[in-house]
């Protein structure tokens, strides 16, 4: 029985582009990965003014503005202006990690102040106060520590706060005052203070880590103490005399840093620190902050990541209370954001009903050492997952979001009152994916919407619906390309559950066994491939390869994201097994249904836990005749504790279970011809992993290539990095598929 069926009405074959008599363009690596690729780059950076009167963002190419310049938009008239030029914004140069970091994590070069008039420009650790009236920029101050100072206004706009030689700093807001407060007074490397490491920048999405009191009186503020953590060398092999940096990164059973919650004053003095039932070196605390300018929340999160426990704590004293407590059996959904909506009620994510969704509790925080919280109500309820909170307009008592509820290969920008009525959908109801950034004053939102193969166009909305573009890119049926269009195809894993994927076939294709396959997964938790979104070069790569005469399969396997606790939860304790099993069902089903693809030249490539997978998939499966892996995991003992120890517990517990999915350990049963791709300086996933399986190969005297990117990080980003790499990937198949 067949059980692959199409489940939108995308026709067996679309081609967008109509044949003509002239020449169509031909995809190129080249093309795909020059800088904005052929569809444009779109603006970043988006920042709306306290006032939400002026929405601001650096302009990327010159459909809108010049490239690096900082515009801003009246979100009432439309209007657009230069707010500040390349010029003014330019930073010094910054290394590769610190490139990579600014890339992947969204890390801003500007910030607006309470009183909308001004902005801090970090260039690089020059911090200088910007007059948005005069367009004239004073430098503050200079950090000497180069990107990722995290500089602040104070709420009545009077200070700026920054970081420096890891200690908290505090300065007036204004030029040349040459006087600043050390509010931390810490020495050496390994204690810092308000600062974001690593693995809390990449596991918890930490973006900061100390805040201002409402009454700007106070700051609150993280404290680790990272000398028990060990250090993994990221060295730099190209000068003459080769150089060491040391980045401290725990691994699965490692220490991890001791972190604290202290108080301070922002005239300086003493600091107060937390009271918490807390075990130093493994617990963690995600999120913390100001409920008013007396009361303070911290959240602890248990090393096992299965209980997230809320405490209230006078910011006097330090005492504090637990509130609510989060607990699951295998571990916690990742979202750990708490809004306080008022100083009595606050709202929080759980899929503690199988599904990520909001809900709101009450407690009196005006009694912080004796509050209970108490819920009010599950906001959102229902077979899908509420993606990310979006804010609360406190006058409307409406909360913002968005969720897959209408599809859960799309999603929409959604809006309820606090009390649970008027649910409605904000964004366009054209199908797509959408990403949205609200005004402070909640009149005003951007939509950055896009589906397959539709690049994503940037829109200023209304809650009246009417929306106007800020920005849309080139189309690729405009530009001359050929572009094909994947079925989305509905399959079934061995248990029954429906498992989403995407197949792109190259035009003409009807021969049997003629096609040769490539399977190009991720795999890993928390993620959702096949969906109805842009999905930018990657996307553009697969139309090349279907150029090139090979049909690309992805398919989104139990264990990974969008579709709930428990099909996330396949991955507990499993790494390998399940997860393949599900891409050779899909495989099988895929083959069945599409007699033109060739069962007998089937590749499989990925990237970090996709890299990984490639690696299992090859050493456990004889189906596969090529493949490549890009920044392979090759035994989890090797990766970050946070990340590793939620899904496989603690080596010494569990080393079983860490050596059935460490691909070393199976590196004789390697089946096909492998490519494996690393850069030197990746401090995610470390060179470690693929010098370990390297010699995992040559012990069991198995063949392979190798392909090291000097001085690249995780992303090997940078056009002639990538396009050699992706010529490289092309070549792999070319050779060993056709």
């Amino acid at each position: 029985m067949k059980t692959v069926l199409p489940v939108r009405a995308l026709g067996a074959l679309l081609l967008l582009a109509t044949a003509t008599t002239h020449a169509q363009k031909q995809w190129t690596v080249e093309d795909i990965f020059r800088n904005g690729g052929p569809t444009g780059a779109g603006p970043r950076s988006f920042e709306w003014s306290p006032d939400g009167r002026l929405l601001t963002f650096l302009a990327a190419d010159d459909k809108v503005g010049k490239p690096g310049d900082l515009l801003s938009l009246e979100a009432a008239t439309g209007k657009l202006s230069v707010l500040a030029t390349k010029d003014k914004l330019s930073a010094a140069p910054i290394s590769e990690k610190d490139k990579d970091h600014r890339a992947r994590y969204g890390m801003p070069s500007y910030t607006w102040a309470a009183d909308s008039r001004h902005l801090i420009l970090d260039a690089s650790g020059v911090i200088a106060l910007y007059d948005v009236a005069s367009g004239t920029a004073t430098r503050i101050v200079d950090t000497g520590n180069g990107s990722g100072d995290d500089p602040k206004f104070s709420p009545d706009a009077k200070s700026i706060s920054y970081l420096r030689d890891h200690n908290l700093f505090v300065a007036p807001a204004s030029p040349n005052s040459h006087h600043e407060i050390n509010l931390s007074r810490t020495t050496g490397d390994a204690l810092t203070n308000g600062e974001v490491d690593w693995v809390y920048l990449e596991e918890l999405e930490v973006r900061s880590n100390y805040f201002w009191s409402p009454d700007s009186q106070h700051l609150v503020y993280l404290q680790a103490d990272e000398s028990k953590v060990p250090q993994y060398p990221l060295p730099d092999l190209n000068p003459t005399h080769a150089t060491v940096d040391m980045q401290r990164y725990p691994q699965p059973g490692d220490p991890n840093p001791a972190v604290r919650v202290g108080i301070v004053a922002a005239k300086g003095g003493k600091t107060t620190w937390v009271d918490l039932p807390f075990s130093a070196g493994n617990d963690y605390i995600p999120r913390f902050g100001w409920v008013d300018a007396h009361t303070v929340y911290v959240e602890v999160l248990t090393r096992d990541q299965k209980h997230l426990n809320l405490y209230l704590a006078d910011a006097k004293s330090g005492k504090s209370h637990l509130i609510l407590t989060d607990t699951d059996a295998k571990y916690l959904d990742t979202n750990y954001e708490v809004t306080f909506v008022d100083a009595s009620r606050f709202l929080v994510q759980s899929w503690r009903d199988g599904h990520t969704h909001l809900y709101l509790y009450s407690v009196d925080a005006t009694h912080p050492l004796t509050a209970v919280a108490t819920l009010t109500r599950q906001l959102t309820q229902g077979d899908f997952e509420v993606q990310q909170f979006l804010g609360f307009d406190p006058k409307a008592q409406t909360v913002f979001y968005t969720s897959n509820e209408a599809d859960p290969l799309q999603n929409a920008v959604w809006s309820i009152q606090l009390d649970g009525t008027h649910k409605q959908r904000l964004s366009s109801p054209q199908p797509g994916t959408h990403f949205a950034e609200f005004a402070p004053d909640f009149k005003h939102f951007i939509d950055m919407s896009g589906a397959e193969l539709k690049p994503t166009t940037i829109s200023l909305c209304d809650l009246s619906h009417a929306c106007s573009p800020i920005y849309t890119p080139h189309s690729l049926a405009d530009l001359g390309y050929t572009v094909i269009q994947p079925q989305t195809l509905r399959l079934k894993a061995s248990d029954g559950t429906v498992l989403y994927g995407s197949l792109l076939l190259p035009a003409g294709a009807t021969s049997p066994a003629s096609v040769p396959l490539i399977l190009n997964p991720y795999g890993g938790t928390h993620a959702q491939d096949v969906r109805n979104a842009w999905g930018g070069s990657n996307q553009l790569f697969d139309q090349l390869l279907a150029q090139h005469g090979f049909a690309v399969l992805r398919v989104d396997n139990r264990g990974m994201g969008g579709r709930g606790r428990d099909f996330e939860q396949f991955a507990y304790n499993n790494f390998g097994a399940v997860q393949l099993e599900d891409q050779l069902t899909a495989l099988d089903q895929a083959l069945d249904q599409f007699p033109q693809l060739d069962a007998k030249r089937v590749g499989f490539w990925g990237w970090s836990w996709g890299g990984a997978f490639t690696l299992y998939a090859m050493e456990h499966s004889d189906r596969f005749k090529a493949g490549v892996a890009v920044a392979p995991v090759t035994d989890f003992r090797n990766y970050d504790s946070i990340y590793t120890e939620r899904y496989l517990g603690l080596p010494a517990n569990n080393a079983a279970v860490y050596d059935a999915d460490a691909t070393t350990k199976a590196a004789a049963q390697l089946h096909g011809k492998l490519l494996l791709v690393h850069g030197t300086g990746d401090d995610n996933v470390h060179l470690a992993n693929s010098i370990q399986q390297q010699e995992a190969f040559i012990n069991a005297h198995i063949p392979f290539d190798l392909q090291l990117y000097p001085r690249k990080t995780h992303s090997i980003a940078g056009y002639d990095a990538r396009t050699h790499l992706f010529n490289r990937i092309l070549q792999q198949f070319e050779t060993n598929l056709k």
